[in-house]
């Protein structure tokens, strides 16, 4: 059973080659794009295994998506197939300035029909780790449904739940969300957020005040706060240690903080200390930004150790 389950959506993304801009109908390149899924491989090219839970259409769109995710071997057998929704797309448009505009047709995907009727609470109950974000509570209201019995389960039977709030603003419409995550982070024992997120959610940038509101919370044991190319702070109750930023060739940042996730988890996984899980991430999300694709940069458990001694990271 995997070691680190995780529940989203995930869409075909398209590319335009050579960061073309879109209006001059360039060729694309055609990929995955999903922020748990993302994390689910992430965490398996680190040799732990990884369950990514969702709805797909029954299409070629969807069938694309399995395929990819199977081929990176993680579980996907509670993933339906949905013969009445499509899968959703998304268009990315890298910047000269690193940065990327994206434009999502993800309304009434199949995704957003996750309901508790797909829940496999045996199969949750056999992982270390549920990793949840903050974009599939608010897709729909059976999505957080699904979330929140997740929650409950996993709190119930001692499985770690790590919380990433992964705010996508252009799917919170004119609606405040902030108290619905701030209950899940009140359920975890991880949280991953990126500082302006931290902003976001709590009103201010500063590092002691975010941790006094997180840790607030007796169930957080550990808070991860990314910065991208500033680095990154990683603290328990009684520790705290900044990250400083990995030396990297940045094209497209989008999967970075996905990729941060899964070196941090893997960390935790492995059982090592604070700051070690915090250099995993920060190696993992660097490499993740010197490609285009979300996740093709990501590393091997292998390639993690290599860039850390050449980088003399310790």
């Amino acid at each position: 059973m995997p070691d680190l389950i995780t529940i989203g959506e995930t869409m075909v993304a398209f590319t335009p080659e050579g960061g073309i801009p879109i209006h001059e109908a360039p060729p694309f390149h055609m990929h995955i794009a999903g922020a748990e899924s993302n994390t689910a491989i992430g965490i398996a090219r680190l040799g732990h295994s990884s369950g990514w839970i969702s709805r797909l259409g029954d299409d070629s769109f969807g069938n694309y998506i399995l395929q990819t995710i199977n081929s990176e071997s993680v579980d996907t057998s509670r993933t339906v197939l949905d013969s009445t929704h499509v899968t959703g797309v998304m268009f990315k448009q890298p910047s000269n300035e690193n940065e990327t505009t994206v434009c999502y047709y993800r309304e009434n995907s199949a995704a957003t029909y996750l309901s508790t009727a797909d829940l496999d609470i045996d199969y949750l109950k056999s992982a270390k780790i549920l990793h949840i974000t903050g974009i599939t509570p608010i897709l729909s209201d059976s999505c957080n449904e699904y979330i929140q019995a997740s929650i409950h389960t996993a709190h119930e039977n001692g499985i770690l739940i790590s919380f990433d709030p992964n705010i996508r603003r252009k799917l919170w419409e004119n609606n405040d969300y902030r108290p619905r995550l701030n209950n899940i982070v009140n359920y975890s024992d991880i949280v991953l957020l990126g500082l302006s997120e931290a902003n976001f959610l709590y009103g201010t940038s500063n590092i002691n005040t975010i941790l006094q509101n997180i840790f607030s919370n007796n169930q957080v044991r550990y808070v991860a706060i990314k910065n991208g190319s500033k680095g990154a702070w990683v603290c328990t109750r009684d520790e705290r240690h900044f990250i400083e930023p990995i030396p990297c060739i940045s094209v497209d940042p989008v999967g970075a903080g996905d990729g941060f996730n899964a070196g941090f988890l893997h960390g935790v996984l492995d059982d090592k200390d604070i700051r070690t899980c915090g250099i995993y991430g920060g190696i993992v999300g660097a490499m993740a930004t010197e490609t285009y694709g979300d996740i093709d940069g990501y590393p091997t458990y292998e390639r993690l150790k290599e860039m850390q001694k050449k980088h003399n990271i310790y």
